[in-house]
């Protein structure tokens, strides 16, 4: 556990008990099931195994903005609209986290974005993450006629204008229109603003990613390469005298039934037994990971039973 860093802002429920400073935390990508060989996950248990990650005490539970199912990229994620998705956890849940990685925000409009985003923060009592990214399927882009090499200046302006939408005299001017004080958008946030993490680099400066994000959604990186990054990107909050904020990644996990089974590398994540990845969660905690979203998908164990074990013998080391 680190204790170099003393606190993180308190935007909202979801944010305050996802991200503790110094400390890690786990969650789950949805779909919480297996499907290593389709790209189009069995949804049918969908909503048991999330509401059985909050029963056993998993933080958050993650969702991804999928408009198409590109065959190159090989995964349709949880089928269904994020934010549709959204008001209907917020009503079938009560205290775990409702995350976003990541809404594409070029290929939507920002004030639809602002207005769904704050209508699920709200409805679900504080509960929303609201990850942002521009966007890594350039098929989408001409689907909706949109400008793929533009994805960085509009990403910047769609950012600006959903923060704006949070503001009580509301003004913004930019590509995606203008609001001079005159209306306003309703509902605002339940806390104090959208917490709004960027995802990678997308397609922005390191600085600018560190002033206006409210934390930082990373990918693992091999050996020691991840330490490096994130110690430079805690420097970099401290030259920019901007509070310390949060990062999180995903591991795609395969858990071994033998406890001492050793890693073998998938993709973006590992097979292991629990001893192994416990050693390996807590590497990453004292790095200064905050939180973890382990994605299921190539997981060869019924599903429940994983997360069954991995309640047992992980997530009282990580609470």
């Amino acid at each position: 556990m680190r204790d170099d860093i003393t606190a993180f802002p308190q935007i909202n429920r979801g944010f305050a008990s996802t991200f503790r400073p110094g400390q890690l935390s786990l969650g789950l990508v949805v779909p919480i099931t297996a499907y290593p060989d389709s790209a189009v996950a069995d949804m049918s248990a969908h909503l048991a195994r999330v509401q059985r990650a909050e029963a056993l005490g998993f933080r958050a539970v993650w969702l991804r903005d999928v408009p198409f199912n590109v065959p190159s990229f090989g995964d349709a994620g949880q089928l269904f609209d994020p934010f549709t998705y959204l008001g209907f956890l917020a009503g079938q849940t009560s205290e775990i986290a409702l995350g976003v990685a990541s809404i594409v925000l070029p290929l939507r409009h920002p004030a639809h974005v602002a207005k769904a985003a704050a209508s699920a923060d709200m409805l679900s009592g504080g509960r929303l993450i609201l990850g942002v990214a521009s966007g890594d399927r350039p098929e989408e882009y001409p689907a909706m006629n949109v400008d793929f090499e533009a994805r960085g200046a509009a990403f910047r302006d769609a950012f600006a204008y959903i923060r704006a939408m949070g503001d009580q005299q509301t003004r913004i001017e930019n590509r995606f229109g203008r609001v001079n004080g005159g209306l306003d958008m309703l509902p605002k946030p339940f806390g104090a603003r959208l917490p709004l993490l960027i995802t990678g680099s997308s397609r922005q400066s390191d600085d600018w990613i560190a002033e206006h994000g409210d934390g930082w959604m990373t990918y693992p990186r091999p050996g020691q390469d991840q330490g490096r990054v994130l110690e430079q990107w805690r420097h970099r909050l401290a030259r920019l005298g901007v509070p310390q904020k949060p990062v999180l990644q995903p591991l795609y996990l395969d858990l071994a039934e033998d406890p001492d089974a050793g890693p073998q590398p998938i993709h973006l994540g590992v097979r292991t037994g629990g001893n192994w990845l416990v050693s390996h969660l807590r590497h990453l905690e004292e790095i200064g990971v905050n939180h973890v979203a382990l994605n299921l998908r190539f997981n060869r164990a019924p599903v429940n039973e994983t997360l069954d074990r991995l309640a047992r013998d992980v997530l009282p080391l990580f609470s």
